[in-house]
C-alpha cells in the first residue's frame, strides 16, 4: 500500500497511527463485539468514548471549568446561524471582522438574525492581511465580536488574540484549532468543524462559556440550543458517534506528540519550509502579509497560470495530491495540518524547485 501526501484543505489527512488503530478496532471495539459505528450513543461503551474525547480536549486546550464542550453537527456553516441564535441574548446586533471568504459566509448568515456591524475588513487589500485592531470600529453594545481565526482559502491567520473588553469574542477556528495552544479564557465561544485537525467530517466542536447559555432565540431548534445540548451532554439527539471516536484517537495522538506546544513547533517548521522558499523566487508568489501568513494553509500562484495543470499533474505523479487552489482564487494551496509530516512538505518544496528549474 502506498499512501500519498494529501494536501487537502478538508476533509484532510489524519495521522496514520490513528487510522491503523481505527482499522484494528473496526469490527470489535475493545471486546465489545461491535464497531463504534454500530454502538448506541447511550450505551456504556460509547459514553466512555465520548467522555475520554471531551476530557482529552479539555486537557490539551486547557479549557476552564466554566466552559462547556459540545460535540454537535452542522459544521462551521451551521454554526454561522446557530451562534447568533444563541448569543444575541436580547441584543440587536453583533460585530464581525471580515478577513475573507469564510468571514463573508458568517456575515451573510448572521444578517438573517441581527444587524451586523462589519467592524473591520481586509477587502481593500484583497483579503491578504488581518486588519490591525487599532482600525476596528467596535460597537460596545454588540452581543459579541466574531472573527475567523484562519481563512482556509486565503491563507490569512490571526497570530494574536483580539481584545474586546466585556463583549464576548467568538471565533471560527475550524482550520487552526488544535494546531497550537490557545488561551480559551479570552473567548466567549470557539467553534470549528472537525475535518481539518481533529477527525473526519461530521462532528462540530463548540466550546462556550457558561454565562452565555440559556438565552437562545425562541425560534432556535432544540437541537441547536446550546443549553439543551449542554444539559444533555451533547446527546439531545444522536451525535456523530464515529467522528467523535476518531477525534478522541487524534487527541490521544496529539498528547503523545507532546501536546499543542509540540504541535506548534512542528507546524511552524513545516510552514517555514514553504514560505522561506517562496520568498526566494519570483516563479511562485504568495500575496499574504508576512505577519499574517497561515501556518495551516499556504496558497501560492505560478508566475504563468498556463502551467497550473502541468504542475498539478507532476505533483500527482510524485504522490502529492489536492494541491489545486480553491475555485474562487485559483492557483495552488498546500494545507499542512497537524497530520501532514515534515517529509511531505520537504517533498513538495523539492518538487516546486524541480518544476521551476524545468519551466522557469
Amino acid at each position: 500500500m502506498t499512501r500519498v501526501f494529501n494536501f487537502s484543505a478538508g476533509p484532510a489527512a489524519l495521522p496514520e497511527p490513528v487510522l491503523r488503530q481505527a482499522a484494528e478496532e473496526m469490527l470489535d471495539w475493545h471486546g465489545s463485539g461491535m464497531s463504534v459505528m454500530e454502538m448506541s450513543h447511550r450505551g456504556k461503551e460509547f459514553i466512555a468514548i465520548h467522555a475520554e474525547a471531551e476530557s482529552l480536549l479539555r486537557e490539551l486546550l486547557g479549557v476552564p471549568v466554566n466552559y462547556k464542550v459540545l460535540f454537535l453537527q452542522g459544521g462551521a456553516i451551521g454554526e454561522n446561524a446557530i451562534v447568533p441564535m444563541n448569543l444575541l441574548r436580547g441584543h440587536t446586533g453583533a460585530d464581525y471582522v471580515n478577513t475573507g471568504e469564510w468571514s463573508k459566509k458568517s456575515i451573510k448568515e448572521a444578517k438573517k438574525y441581527c444587524a451586523v456591524n462589519v467592524a473591520a475588513s481586509a477587502e481593500a487589500s484583497n483579503f491578504t492581511c488581518v486588519p490591525k485592531q487599532s482600525e476596528w470600529k467596535l460597537d460596545p453594545n454588540a452581543a459579541y465580536v466574531h472573527i475567523c481565526s484562519n481563512e482556509t482559502i486565503g491563507g490569512v491567520e490571526y497570530h494574536w488574540t483580539p481584545g474586546t473588553g466585556d463583549v464576548p469574542l467568538v471565533a471560527d477556528m475550524s482550520s487552526n484549532i488544535m494546531s497550537r495552544p490557545v488561551d480559551v479564557s479570552r473567548y466567549g465561544l470557539i467553534y470549528g468543524g472537525a475535518q481539518k485537525n481533529i477527525g473526519p467530517a461530521g462532528a462540530t466542536i463548540v466550546i462556550v462559556r457558561d454565562d452565555l447559555l440559556g438565552k437562545a432565540l425562541p425560534i432556535t431548534p432544540s437541537a441547536f440550543d446550546y443549553k439543551q445540548q449542554a444539559d444533555n451532554d451533547s446527546m439531545f439527539n444522536t451525535p456523530a458517534t464515529y467522528s467523535i471516536y476518531i477525534a478522541g484517537l487524534v487527541f490521544r495522538w496529539i498528547k503523545a506528540q507532546g501536546g499543542l506546544s509540540a504541535m506548534e513547533v512542528h507546524n511552524r517548521m513545516k510552514a517555514a519550509l514553504i514560505y522561506d522558499y517562496l520568498d526566494t523566487t519570483t516563479f511562485y508568489s504568495n500575496p499574504v502579509a508576512r505577519e499574517d501568513r497561515s501556518l495551516m494553509n499556504v496558497p501560492f500562484k505560478l508566475k504563468d497560470e498556463a502551467l497550473d495543470d502541468a504542475f498539478l499533474k507532476g505533483a500527482q505523479a510524485r504522490g502529492m495530491v489536492q494541491l489545486k487552489g480553491h475555485r474562487s482564487v485559483g492557483g495552488m494551496r498546500a494545507s499542512i495540518y497537524n497530520a501532514m509530516p515534515v517529509e511531505g512538505v520537504k517533498a513538495l518544496v523539492a518538487y516546486m524547485k524541480e518544476f521551476e528549474a524545468s519551466h522557469g
